[in-house]
């Protein structure tokens, strides 16, 4: 069974960074897309960002586009997501997830068990 795990979580200030990774334990890596979803207290799970395999196409939602920055690296089979000028309204859990296709409506396969990201005003 794939497992998919998040780490790189924590309590930051506003304005702070933050770096998450998120590791896949079987391959082959290079095959699926990756994404990272969030769900805050009392809200829905809502996509943050996407890339496609070899890290050509990227995507974000709106409201991370040019504070979030995803990357993947193939040869750790690892994807991650850099944050920048975090807000509180970041505040969540952050969820990776691989699909087949890299989109801002992408389907996913398997997830992650997350990793709390809480950002102080």
């Amino acid at each position: 069974q794939v497992r998919v795990l998040e780490s790189g979580g924590g309590l930051v200030q506003a304005g702070g960074s933050l770096r998450l990774s998120c590791a896949v334990s079987e391959g082959p890596f290079i095959a699926y897309a990756m994404g990272w979803f969030r769900q805050a207290p009392g809200k829905e799970r809502e996509f943050v960002a996407a890339i496609s395999q070899r890290g050509t196409s990227t995507y974000y939602a709106d409201s991370v586009k040019g504070r979030f920055t995803i990357s993947r690296d193939n040869a750790k089979n690892t994807v991650y997501l850099q944050m920048d000028s975090l807000k509180p309204e970041d505040t969540a859990v952050y969820y990776c997830a691989r699909g087949l296709i890299a989109s801002m409506n992408m389907k996913t396969l398997d997830w992650g068990q997350g990793t709390q990201v809480s950002v102080s005003s």
